[in-house]
Order: structure tokens, then C-alpha cells, then sequence
């Protein structure tokens, strides 16, 4: 056919010899019987020489990098993150007009995938930033409609034991993830607290809660009881 999209071509000529053409392989054939290759052109897939990026590093805060593991040193503590699992290069440097550091992650030759993959470090490292400097609050609210879900803290403020989930008299315990507390709200009304400086400790402690209160086989449409998150917000804003 004649269209753009189409990803071969065939072509009858005088001498009804049949050429194929492969707009997807960039390989041509010859037929007088069989198809045989007798061209080929190799495609690659197009790479940008040269992809950067930078961010701002706030006062107070120090930063260390050494073969792709980031340091991220602040007023609540200190976090690490590998990123060796990426192709990129991280160096910090001074920006010439003010004289601060700053963090720059650069990709040579690559894909589209890896490009992207820049962001999503600067991304992690300003979640690291703010851990440091503000720590980050997940709330978490009891849903029931019949029975009432009791929680209990204990191991100090590192675990929590929930009891009379839909009436059962199985004690489920969940344990919170290094360096995120759980309390009960002194303001509102069957509402859990869980802080951290770590968000992905703090969301995933927040999931092993909720995970440990799933409804089993009963309608879930109906049967809406559980622990969920309802806000998530920093520490220091809060406070």
C-alpha cells in the first residue's frame, strides 16, 4: 500500500522479480524464487549526545556524592540513596553567579528512557532534602460501620496492634518500618499519625497498616472497613 504507516512495501517489476522492502528492519529482499537478503542497512535508535540537569541545594544542608550513592545530611538526620541502577553521572557544583552548590546529574548518549530517568533522580533527591529539613506525616483514618477498630501503640511508638477488625478476635500487629513512630491523634477521633524522614519508609508502613485490614471473601462495594490513608503533609508545616 501507499500509506506512511505501512511496514513493508512489495514491488513487481518487468522482469517480475518481486523486492521487498521492510521499513521497519531497513532490509531489502530479492526474490526470483525464495527471499534472500541481499541488503541491509543497520537502524539505531537516535541518542542525545549530551542531557543535564540541575538543582538548588537549601542552606543547611550538606550533600556528598560518591560513586552514584547520594549523602543527604540535614536538621532531622541523615539519608543515603543508591543510584547506581542508573546510567548517569552526578557531580556537585558551584554556580558562578552566586556561589551556592549545586547538584548536577548529566546522561551522555542516551535513550529516551534514560533521559527521563534525570528527572526522576532530581525527584528523589528533593524528597531526600525534605525529609532532612521538614520529615513527612501520613494520617491514617479508621473506617467501620459496625464494629469499632481498637489500635493499641506499643514497642514504643514502633508498632501498632489492631483488634476487633469486623468483630474477629485475631490481633493483628504490624510493625512500623526504621525510623517511622505511630501515635494515635489527640484531636481527632480514630485517626493515626505515622512521621518519618523518609517518605518511602513512611508510605510503605502506611500500606503495611492498611494491607493487614483487607475485607476477605465479602463484598468490598459493601464492606468498606479498614485503616486508609486520608492526608499526607510535612512535619514542620504542621507544627
Amino acid at each position: 500500500g501507499g500509506r506512511k504507516q505501512c511496514l513493508s512495501r512489495l514491488v513487481i517489476n518487468q522482469n517480475k522479480f518481486i523486492y521487498l522492502y521492510s521499513l521497519h528492519s531497513r532490509v531489502f529482499f530479492d526474490s526470483p524464487g525464495t527471499l534472500k537478503p541481499f541488503a541491509a542497512v543497520h537502524c539505531e535508535n537516535m541518542k542525545t549526545i549530551l542531557s543535564s540537569e540541575t538543582m538548588d541545594i537549601p542552606e543547611g544542608v550538606e550533600i556528598k556524592v560518591k560513586a552514584k550513592i547520594i549523602e543527604v545530611k540535614g536538621p532531622r538526620g541523615t539519608l543515603t540513596r543508591n543510584f547506581k541502577h542508573l546510567n548517569l553521572d552526578f557531580q556537585l557544583i558551584t554556580d558562578e553567579e552566586t556561589g551556592k552548590l549545586k547538584l548536577k546529574v548529566d546522561a551522555w548518549f542516551g535513550s529516551r528512557k534514560t533521559t527521563a530517568a534525570i528527572r526522576t533522580a532530581l525527584s528523589h533527591v528533593s524528597n531526600l532534602i525534605t525529609g532532612v529539613t521538614q520529615g513527612f506525616r501520613y494520617k491514617m483514618r479508621f473506617v467501620y460501620a459496625h464494629f469499632p477498630i481498637n489500635a493499641s501503640i506499643t514497642n514504643n511508638n514502633s508498632a501498632i496492634e489492631i483488634r476487633n477488625f469486623l468483630g474477629e478476635k485475631k490481633v493483628r500487629k504490624v510493625d512500623m518500618l526504621d525510623g517511622v513512630t505511630v501515635v494515635r491523634s489527640e484531636k481527632v477521633k480514630d485517626e493515626l499519625i505515622l512521621d518519618g524522614n523518609d517518605i518511602e519508609l513512611v508510605s510503605r508502613s502506611c500500606a503495611l497498616i492498611n494491607q493487614k485490614c483487607h475485607v476477605k471473601n465479602k463484598d468490598i462495594r459493601k464492606f468498606l472497613d479498614g485503616i486508609y490513608v486520608s492526608d499526607k503533609a510535612k512535619i514542620e508545616e504542621e507544627n
